[in-house]
């Protein structure tokens, strides 16, 4: 695809060979990302930043790999403090928005809200999830640890064996991540939820025609027995119709240490969106795992900057500019010792 100018909506605008050049200027990022050195290359630009559903890793993610660029950020949260508890429709805020913005990320509830919006848009937008739709940079910045992971132990992605646990009918991340890993060659997925949570049958039966090998399961076990991935995630409260409801599969599939090191093999990575929810009644990964050097959900979160400072850099057109726009950090830098 050409990224210049383009929203970022769905995982099906990618083909494999777009992923490839994502990752690869993510590479590029990471002195960046780290803090070893500081660019400049969006200097003046500005994000306008639109979350209208709760948001902590994926609003301040994009603000941060925006800032990190160089550039600036205004942010609008909730529907409260937006014109849209006024009757104002998404078209027109984002005609308005637009006019103030190089580039807007936006998260709301609706499915399907953000490709609305992004039409009447006059930039460029990016999807942070749209209702149980798709997270495209979620699963983006999922699949780069993946490939990281795999490639300290001397694989790569084909041929990937995962686990993804949990509540796979409301969860986005899932549905972008199954789409994405339908682009490489002789993946297995086994797909663990209660019958209810189910990933939806289109997602899988796309997958399948992909050459996906998907099996499907109610049991936690022996499913996390045989992969090199355990993709754990919550139960997605705020898309059931109550708590009541949700409680109801809250804490079926919860992985502990001890249940990692009775089934999972050695060296099978633990990876979740967050947030977990690590209330007693869920506890979704024990903390007793923070140890775990196998455990990577904070190595994601960090790999979500590369990935998102990557979109701008492509989206914008400065992937080339980065480092002539940039200097040596003038303070002290933590994270290098």
């Amino acid at each position: 695809m050409n990224f210049t100018g383009a929203h970022i909506l769905s995982i099906s605008q990618f083909q494999r060979q777009d992923v490839d050049q994502i990752f690869s200027v993510a590479d590029r990022m990471e002195p960046y990302a780290l803090r070893k050195r500081v660019t400049r290359v969006l200097e003046g630009a500005i994000l306008g930043n639109m979350f209208f559903e709760a948001s902590t890793r994926t609003r301040v993610s994009f603000g941060s790999a925006f800032n990190l660029l160089g550039g600036e950020v205004r942010e609008t949260a909730g529907f409260e403090s937006s014109a849209l508890v006024k009757g104002e429709s998404l078209q027109d805020t984002a005609r308005v928005l637009s006019g103030f913005s190089d580039v807007i990320c936006m998260r709301h509830p609706q499915e399907g809200s953000v490709a609305d919006f992004a039409a009447a848009s006059r930039v460029p937008v990016m999807n942070g999830g749209d209702g149980a739709n798709e997270h495209p940079t979620q699963a983006l910045l999922d699949l780069y640890t993946i490939a990281r992971e795999l490639k300290a132990k001397g694989r790569n992605i084909d041929g990937l064996r995962i686990a993804m646990i949990g509540d796979l009918r409301h969860g986005r991340t899932v549905h972008s991540l199954g789409k994405l890993l339908s682009l490489y060659d002789n993946v297995q997925v086994t797909l663990v939820s209660p019958k209810e949570l189910a990933l939806p049958e289109a997602i899988v039966e796309n997958m399948r025609s992909a050459g996906v090998e998907v099996s499907i399961s109610d049991e936690l076990n022996n499913s996390i027995a045989n992969v090199d991935i355990v993709y754990s995630t919550r139960i997605q409260e705020e898309r059931f119709t109550s708590k009541e409801e949700a409680d109801l599969y809250r804490g079926k599939f919860r992985l502990n240490q001890a249940i990692y090191t009775q089934y999972c093999e050695p060296n099978t990575v633990i990876m979740h969106p967050l947030p977990r929810d690590s209330r007693s009644d869920a506890n979704e990964l024990d903390s007793d795992l923070d140890n775990n050097p196998n455990l990577a959900i904070f190595r994601q979160t960090d790999n979500g900057l590369l990935v998102r400072m990557a979109l701008f850099a492509l989206v914008l057109d400065v992937v080339d500019k980065v480092d002539e726009y940039s200097h040596e950090v003038r303070w002290y830098n933590s994270r290098q010792n």
